[in-house]
């Protein structure tokens, strides 16, 4: 369905790096390293920002707006073919929308270790 199948102890251990990767606060260094060229990213149904150059901006945008982070925490994870999921916790204020604490579940779609498309689903 969307490329070659890699073994899902492949992505589960990419998924776990790109994870930790996060909570260490190199986020926008691990998008450079898990992301592909073509990556489609998107916010609940929201509309997706394709191509990975107009989501490289939209997370610089994110990161930096960012204004004090107080953590965050992976709850749970999961994997399936050619998919990874990952349940995430975060407490942080952001410059426009204040102080944001709240669940989120990122649904990362990988093909030759590459994440080609992630959904962030929240309330």
């Amino acid at each position: 369905m969307f490329g070659t199948k890699i073994n899902s102890q492949t992505i589960e251990a990419l998924d776990a790096e790109l994870n930790e990767a996060i909570l260490n606060g190199k986020g926008l260094e691990a998008f450079e390293s898990y992301y592909a060229e073509d990556v489609v990213m998107q916010e609940n149904d929201a509309e997706p920002t394709i191509g990975k150059s107009a989501n490289r901006i939209r997370e610089q945008e994110f990161f930096g707006a960012i204004t004090d982070f107080r953590g965050a925490e992976v709850l749970a994870t999961g994997s399936g073919e050619n998919v990874t999921f990952s349940h995430w916790h975060f407490d942080f204020t952001h410059r426009d929308w204040g102080e944001r604490k709240y669940r989120q579940v990122a649904v990362r779609t990988w093909k030759d270790g590459k994440i080609v498309r992630e959904v962030f689903h929240y309330g």
